[in-house]
């Protein structure tokens, strides 16, 4: 079996990891039992560009007892837990090309080996891997029926492709399951972000000025939790609507240009380039610390600061302190990746299990269905975001209300009013 690991004598940690995170993942272990039953993936080859963490091996392990051959590559050079891969490698048989802290050759040449593989079914966290099928595989395409897509960068970036005409095959969009990003993008994001930084620095949130750039749902999460954290949080938006609803949830919203004054700690969570940029540098603090948790680092202009630094260096693990020509300091996690995964393990597992159930019926889904689908991007069914959510329910032993037949019939009519 081909694999590109850092190192097989990892696996023994890994296999541990990977167990404790499928205790808090009810929901996909009851999607396992019936998959290892039906094996509704049978004959079906998956390539996945995830995060190569506890919880995508568990998916993978899923997907796996359904059938499929799964081929897995990281979808982000500091995401990867290196025990988990040898693991997965090791001790679940399952090819793994990742290796944290790869270069952006071997990242690419990770995602070109698990194109090799011609998989029926593509699944993304940030559409690397169909943007690479549609630039230089071409070839791949004749072997897809279809691809699942995890997160908001990838959503925008498989929808701006549908739209134009280019998208060759449908995917489903993960992310834009509610069992996904009410959960995973406001509690996971949210939780896992401060997790992140807090494990970079070591910094107390206290009292500080906590800048979050961007209130989607991940900002949402975010600005939440760095409150309850006692930080005084602003939030910058583009979005008016969006910039409304965090003025009413009780946040200072301004233009970065002013936030950039005054903030200690920033963040930025939009998907989109440059949100922190060069005329930000300019006027913020001393010893300003920035991070992105919104997928890929082009959200922190990392090139202009790097123009405008007389040095740099390494002061802790994915501490990054940049001195600018006129001596004030701006602190830089992670290379501007993702921090929560970077500099700490991503989102917790029970919180990954809806998501992952979502790619796993996504993933059944598409086998069943491609031929009847378009070449665009396509929610989860409404049936399996709420199947997904009524298991967790029951995973909690929490219990819900069902209509009434008049509660039913009154709801149906339009002649019972008042």
């Amino acid at each position: 079996m081909e694999y590109d690991v850092k190192d097989l004598n990892l696996s023994e940690k890994g296999k541990l990891r990977i167990e404790w995170a499928e205790r808090s993942m009810p929901v996909l272990r009851l999607i396992k039992e019936r998959f290892e039953k039906e094996r509704p993936l049978q004959g079906k080859t998956l390539g996945a560009c995830l995060h190569v963490t506890t919880e995508t091996a568990n998916l993978a392990i899923t997907l796996k007892a359904g059938g499929a051959s799964v081929y897995l590559c990281a979808s982000n050079p500091l995401s990867t837990q290196d025990d988990v891969a040898a693991s997965l490698v090791k001790d679940f048989e399952i090819p793994v090309f990742a290796i944290k802290g790869e270069d952006n050759e071997t990242y690419y040449k990770h995602i070109h080996t698990v194109l090799d593989a011609k998989p029926n079914i593509t699944m993304d966290d940030g559409a690397d891997l169909v943007s690479t099928i549609h630039s230089d595989r071409k070839e791949v395409m004749d072997s897809l029926i279809g691809g699942t897509e995890e997160t908001t960068t990838g959503v925008i970036r498989l929808k701006s492709m549908g739209e134009t005409g280019v998208l060759c095959f449908p995917v489903i969009a993960v992310n834009d399951a509610k069992t996904k990003h009410f959960f995973d993008n406001r509690y996971g994001t949210g939780q896992s972000t401060l997790d992140g930084i807090i494990r970079a620095t070591n910094r107390l949130l206290a009292g500080s000025i906590f800048v979050v750039g961007g209130y989607g749902w991940c900002g949402r999460g975010l600005a939440m939790r760095a409150r309850g954290m006692g930080a005084n949080v602003i939030v910058t938006e583009i979005d008016p609507l969006k910039a409304i609803e965090a003025v009413m949830d009780g946040f200072r919203v301004m233009p970065m240009t002013e936030a950039a004054r005054i903030g200690d700690f920033f963040c930025t969570l939009t998907g989109d380039i440059h949100v922190i940029r060069g005329e930000h540098f300019e006027v913020m603090k001393d010893g300003a610390i920035v991070s992105n948790s919104g997928h890929f680092n082009v959200e922190i202009d990392i090139e202009t600061l790097e123009g405008m630094s007389s040095s740099k260096r390494t002061i802790r693990d994915f501490v990054e302190e940049y001195t600018l020509n006129d001596g004030r300091r701006i602190v830089l996690l992670g290379e501007g990746r993702l921090i929560n995964l970077a500099a700490a393990e991503g989102h917790p597992a029970s919180v990954m299990d809806m998501s992952f159930a979502n790619q796993a019926l996504a993933a059944e889904y598409m086998v069943s269905n491609a031929r009847t689908l378009e070449k665009r991007v396509y929610p989860v069914p409404e049936d399996i975001d709420k199947e997904i959510a009524r298991l967790k329910l029951d995973s909690m032993e929490i219990k819900i209300d069902t209509l009434t037949e008049e509660q039913e019939k009154y709801l149906a009519s339009w002649d019972m009013g008042t």
